[in-house]
């Protein structure tokens, strides 16, 4: 019968180790090993020595934990004054110290015999000082280094110690090890991961082989059909030819054959005729015929047949497009080395980031057709619709609208392999600030009094009522001032409307003269005329007919007029009803020459002025400009509460966002006019500015 205890596998002693380990779980007693008790039970808790049969001994403390013999002298002597106890440094309980001193407390057996125990079965070297054989060496994590406690003077120990991590130098061999083996681990796996991938890559790339392969195969076979149908019908018009030609001669042979058995049968009863008139009428006849078959043995077709390729530059139009047909697109894009830079993003606006590849080496990219996935998502994971650009320079555009203010994820892949920094997260603001803006308060070239109403020309000249001053001021697309039209139909500062006519003229209404006038792009009068109806006319708007329509602030009426100012119609009423209007602000001309009049409210009528719809707004406010995109989109300057901007609605008179122009505040917006790149240019009455935003 064995004495090795069946629960800890050690030697005779028992008593105290068994009762301990009994006491706890069945796990816990299988978990336990041999470095567990390298590292529990040989290690003084108090100065981290391991214990040995000298100055480190350990010895048993009645309330049972150990403490090596240096530390309980060191604890008596500090502690033990006239009351005779000390407080165990574990459990803090009072121990009485025996008359015998220190040395009288029994030593700890278990913890001696795992001692020898170790000696016989440990398999670690342990670290000692060279000037101290018995004492191993500890490390300090905190301070990085290897020490003896009795050469160090105890600076790792007292007050301080708690500040410093000490562990026995073998253990911390044995964590550096582990560390060791730990890290080289974690590099297999990335080189084995790096393995596969570059492997999978390969597998692509034979893969990529094939389909191009495929791809080549089947478009010179389409090459060689598209030459086998020109050779069969180079053939087939040679087949064509010589059946023209063949009826040809058919035809004339059979009309040889046919006189040459007239010939024949007239000839075979000559023998048996005897009066010599008759016979002379046949020599005649057949003298005539004679003539006749001369022309009969000349060819009426010929059988000249050669077949030419080389008669123009087709053989060299097709070396040379079969020359630079076909090209095989590769990429040398490192993803992981490409980067992204995101501009201004807004809301509602069409938002873009661009993306610059490079090559392994950090190289530029000069060539496109990379392959570049994107996926742009809000902070709630929404997918926002986006599509990328190629600009073939080695940049690629990523183009989104944001749904609303907040942040952006855009995620970019190339190769399916994420470039650098993505997912880029993007700030979208809800403000839209203009990007060009023009004037002051003044009279000078570039200063407005009181401007009211633009209107832009097919070539992207801007023309804008500057009624303070009692002209037009004509502006460049590039944002320069040409020159200024007037005083002609804007006499007393009165001229507050102004449209285009589909002609290129532009058309002035003045609300104190009450005229409407007619004059070219350089300020000519064309045309002039009045309406006893006239009140307060103060806005006018042109149809793709030439026709003229007139708001009357006063009467509370549309009027209108055909080219030349001859009435046609009028609509409209004073009233909060369908087809009525309170302080008419706006008209313009939409879609099928619709016509939109805004007061607190934009209602639409037909061509001949039937009402139409109205586009509903719950909130307060006055409308005071109007304008109609090419796609539908309805536009208007709108205050409210003292706040100006501007609202895009869709062709459905939902607002869909405004334009609030944070940072350069409108006030009193007044006229706007779209561009086709979705710009659209903004009169600010109260600033004496024009004003241009971005509102797509």
């Amino acid at each position: 019968m064995s004495d090795q205890c069946q629960i800890c596998h050690f030697y005779p002693v028992k008593s105290e180790l068994c009762d301990y380990m009994m006491s706890q779980t069945l796990v816990e007693t299988v978990s336990i090993n041999y470095e567990d008790f390298n590292d529990s039970f040989l290690t003084c808790g108090t100065c981290l020595c391991i214990y040995d049969a000298v100055e480190h001994s350990p010895k048993l403390l009645p309330c049972s934990h150990t403490v090596c013999k240096n530390c309980l002298e060191r604890i008596v002597e500090a502690q033990v004054h006239d009351t005779g106890y000390f407080r165990c440094p574990i459990c803090r309980e009072h121990i009485g110290v025996p008359r015998g001193g220190v040395v009288a407390f029994p030593p700890s057996y278990i913890v001696n015999q795992l001692l020898d125990l170790m000696q016989q079965q440990r398999r670690d070297v342990i670290p000692k000082c060279s000037t101290h054989s018995n004492q191993e060496l500890l490390f300090c994590e905190t301070c990085d280094s290897v020490f003896c406690t009795q050469c160090s003077g105890g600076q790792h120990n007292g007050a301080g110690a708690s500040q410093h991590t000490v562990i026995p130098f073998s253990i911390a061999i044995k964590r550096m090890s582990e560390i060791l083996l730990y890290k080289a681990h974690l590099c297999i796996n990335n080189l084995n991961h790096a393995y596969d991938n570059v492997s999978a890559e390969m597998q692509l790339l034979e893969n990529s082989v094939e389909k191009t392969v495929e791809s080549i195969n089947r478009s010179f076979q389409d090459i060689i059909a598209m030459v086998d149908k020109r050779r069969h019908d180079c053939l087939q018009w040679v087949r064509k030819i010589r059946e023209d030609k063949r009826k040809i001669l058919r035809e004339q042979l059979d009309l040889i054959q046919g006189e040459k058995d007239q010939v024949q049968s007239e000839c075979d009863g000559l023998q048996f005729q005897v009066e010599v008139r008759n016979i002379t009428k046949k020599i005649g006849d057949l003298n005539e015929k004679l003539d006749a078959t001369n022309t009969l043995s000349e060819p009426r077709e010929n059988s000249f047949m050669k077949y030419e390729f080389r008669h123009n530059n087709s053989i060299k139009e097709i070396s040379k497009a079969l020359n630079e047909f076909g090209r095989i697109n590769t990429s040398t894009t490192f993803p992981a080395l490409c980067s992204a830079k995101a501009g201004e993003a807004i809301s509602h606006l069409k938002s873009s980031m661009v993306i610059h590849t490079v090559d392994y080496h950090g190289n530029p990219r000069t060539t496109g057709s990379d392959p570049v996935c994107t996926e742009v998502r809000t902070e709630k994971g929404e997918l926002v619709e986006s599509k990328v650009r190629d600009s073939d320079d080695g940049s690629y555009e990523v183009q989104y609208v944001p749904p609303r203010a907040g942040k952006i994820k855009v995620f970019v892949s190339i190769f399916n392999r994420p470039i650098k920094g993505s997912p880029y997260i993007v700030d979208v603001s809800d403000h839209i600030n203009p990007v060009w803006k023009l004037g002051s308060r003044g009279k000078g070239e570039e200063n407005f009094v009181q401007p009211v109403r633009v209107v832009l020309d097919s070539e992207g000249t801007l023309f804008v009522s500057d009624t303070g001053n009692s002209r037009i001021k004509v502006i460049s697309s590039a944002g320069d001032v040409l020159r200024h039209i007037g005083p002609v139909g804007l006499e007393n500062q009165g001229g507050t409307g102004l449209a285009l006519t589909p002609d290129g003229n532009i058309a002035i209404v003045n609300w104190r003269t009450k005229t409407v006038s007619i004059v070219t792009k350089e300020g000519e009068l064309v045309n002039k005329f009045t309406s006893s109806d006239f009140q307060e006319p103060t806005d006018i708007a042109v149809n793709s007919k030439g026709e003229i329509i007139v708001a009357d602030n006063g009467a509370n009426k549309m009027l209108m007029f055909d080219a030349r100012g001859k009435p046609l119609t009028s609509f409209g009423g004073k009233g909060d009803k369908d087809g009525q209007f309170k302080l008419i602000c706006a008209i313009a001309i939409g879609k099928c020459d619709e016509i939109l009049v805004a007061d607190n409210r934009i209602q639409i009528f037909s061509r001949d002025g039937k009402f139409s719809r109205m586009i509903p707004d719950q909130k307060k406010g006055q409308y005071s400009g109007l304008v109609v995109d090419a796609g539908g989109h309805i536009l208007a300057t709108k205050t409210e509460k003292g706040k100006s901007f501007v609202q895009v609605m869709n062709s459905s008179g939902k607002v869909m966002f405004c334009i609030d122009s944070n940072s350069d505040r409108l006030k009193r917006p007044s006229g706007l006019v779209n561009t086709p790149d979705n710009h659209v240019y903004v009169v600010d009455l109260g600033n004496d500015c024009l004003k241009k935003y971005r509102y797509r």
